[in-house]
């Protein structure tokens, strides 16, 4: 057997329902079912009798969320063989019967026993059969028909994501689209505006506005500046019942937050610095730091500093810490208070990540002026060269004047100074020098053939203040005199055969001499007259 809501199957059983047509309450009206030209108005039935008058269906329904004391009533079922002598029995069975929903099995009358919800179950397939009571035989077949659970507005719309964080550039268009947020309710979509969600805000304005339709939050107000404020807590309501008065609402917050764009110019602080900078600064070392304020974060703040003239550019050079974003100020070249006493820098500061969209804003530099006071400091005395190297004849008489070492203080109070040999070496006792005048003098008689060289350090410091020191070598050669005789070079023992020719050599024979090569180089051998002489010998100088 088949059942659709209009078409008439069997001919004897009548299936009555009663639609609830208002919403919170149950409204039992009476169902004309044309094509079988049965009415039922008000408790009377009035039937034009064909042959094969079958089911009469239409869907029954059922309120959900029932909570009166009684039975929820439901639908009638009704068979034309039912004379009223309750000789016709009505069983129900399928999904709830029994305990859901029970049926007067004498009137036909469906109740439903328990509060039902819609959005646990939405509907229940049930089968009703008409059988004589007295034979139990069925008087027409079993047919099958639903109740559906209507709805009632009893889910307020959810945001199942919330709270939301989302971050949208400053200074965006007015309508820039941030986030589109979606609440669900759970109520029947098909039935009345339960579901027809409305968003509005509740939380937010004048900043940003929502789509009452789509739940697309936008800007809406121009050139949001992140700089002025940066965060934004926008609450944003779902209401069903499509907005109307007594619909449910569900709300969810939106955290914004305004992500940084590159509309801001660095500053210095101020357009004249001044900075204390000694001489004795080492080269190569920070001297002092700058730095040019920007209201931007992140990349948008970088910048990097450039010396673009001044009298100081081939003194001083800057870098930039990317850390601190300061400019770092170093010597390239040392400091003298004495020649050069300041210095002026001009020094720019720019942005390195531009955004042209805002070069209207610019320029995104900026320039301030740095003048370097170079500070006096007391320094030490400076011998007028690196070394020295003197000379000193050996079997100088002691006292003899050597040379003389020269050191000025190299300040502007030019402050004596005085000199001493630093004895870190018993070579250093071997020489006095005048403490005044830098002069330096044998303490020793010398012999080169025992030290030809002396190096000794000589020591200067102001008088004002001796805790400034300065050091410089001084080498001193010990020149030569010609004070040894030569000597044989070894002990000659002469064996001479007894034929020897005259004239052959038999032996040479070589000198010595511990002076220096200047002094004794060429030597003049000769027999020695005062002894008697061999006239076998003779002993030729060969120059």
């Amino acid at each position: 057997m088949r059942i659709t809501s209009t078409s008439c199957i069997c001919p004897v059983l009548v299936c009555l329902c009663f639609v609830q047509r208002c919403y919170g309450a149950a409204h039992h009206g009476s169902i004309k079912v044309i094509r079988n030209q049965t009415k039922h108005v008000e408790g009377e039935t009035e039937v034009h009798h064909r042959p094969k008058r079958g089911w009469v269906w239409n869907q029954f329904f059922v309120l959900e969320e029932h909570m009166g004391p009684d039975p929820q009533y439901v639908g009638k079922l009704h068979s034309n063989s039912d004379k009223g002598d309750g000789s016709v029995k009505y069983i129900l069975t399928g999904e709830g019967a029994g305990t859901i929903f029970i049926i007067d099995d004498t009137t036909g009358d469906i109740h439903s026993t328990k509060s039902l919800d819609r959005e646990q179950k939405t509907h229940y397939v049930l089968h009703a059969q008409a059988i004589d009571r007295r034979t139990n035989k069925p008087l027409e077949p079993e047919s099958e028909f639903i109740i559906k659970v209507q709805d009632i507005n009893d889910n307020a719309p959810k945001f199942t994501d919330g709270p939301y964080i989302v971050t949208v550039p400053e200074m965006s268009e007015m309508g820039t689209s941030v986030l589109q947020v979606t609440a669900t309710d759970a109520d029947d979509p098909t039935y009345g505006n339960s579901a027809r969600v409305v968003y509005s805000i509740l939380q937010g304005q004048p900043y940003f506005s929502v789509d009452p339709k789509t739940g697309v939050i936008r800007t809406a107000l121009h050139n949001m500046d992140r700089e002025a404020r940066e965060h934004y807590s926008v609450v944003i309501q779902a209401k069903d019942m499509a907005g109307q008065v007594g619909g449910l609402s569900g709300s969810t917050t939106v955290n914004i937050t305004l992500t940084d764009v590159n509309d801001n110019p660095p500053r210095f602080p101020q357009k004249h610095y001044q900075l204390y900078v000694p001489e004795s600064a080492q080269v190569g070392s920070a001297v002092g730091k700058i730095k040019a304020n920007d209201a931007d974060t992140g990349s948008n703040a970088d910048m990097k500093y450039t010396i673009i003239n001044g009298d100081g550019s081939g003194v001083f050079s800057i870098s930039t810490d990317k850390e601190t974003r300061e400019g770092i100020l170093s010597l390239k070249k040392p400091l003298n208070y004495e020649k050069k006493k300041s210095y002026t820098l001009n020094i720019e500061g720019a942005n390195t990540h531009l955004d042209f969209r805002f070069s209207h804003l610019g320029p995104f530099k900026d320039v301030t002026m740095l003048k370097i006071i170079v500070g006096d400091v007391d320094e030490p005395p400076l011998f007028t060269m690196p070394s020295y190297v003197m000379e000193v004849y050996e079997n100088a008489k002691i006292g003899t004047v050597i040379g003389t070492v020269t050191a000025q203080d190299p300040d502007s109070a030019s402050s004596l100074v005085r000199y001493f040999i630093d004895h870190d070496t018993e070579e250093d006792r071997y020489f006095t020098i005048d403490a005044s005048t830098g002069t330096i003098k044998t303490a020793k008689i010398f012999d080169r053939e025992e030290t030809p060289w002396y190096n000794i350090t000589v020591a200067a410091s102001e008088i004002d203040n001796p805790g400034l020191v300065s050091y410089v070598p001084v080498g001193i050669r010990i020149l030569d005199v010609n004070d040894n005789p030569p000597e044989l070079a070894r002990e000659y023992d002469v064996v001479v055969c007894e034929n020897a020719k005259p004239s052959q050599v038999i032996q040479t024979i070589t000198a010595t001499d511990k002076d220096n090569s200047a002094n004794g180089a060429r030597f003049h051998f000769f027999l020695d007259e005062g002894l008697s002489l061999n006239p076998n010998f003779t002993l030729r100088d060969n120059e």
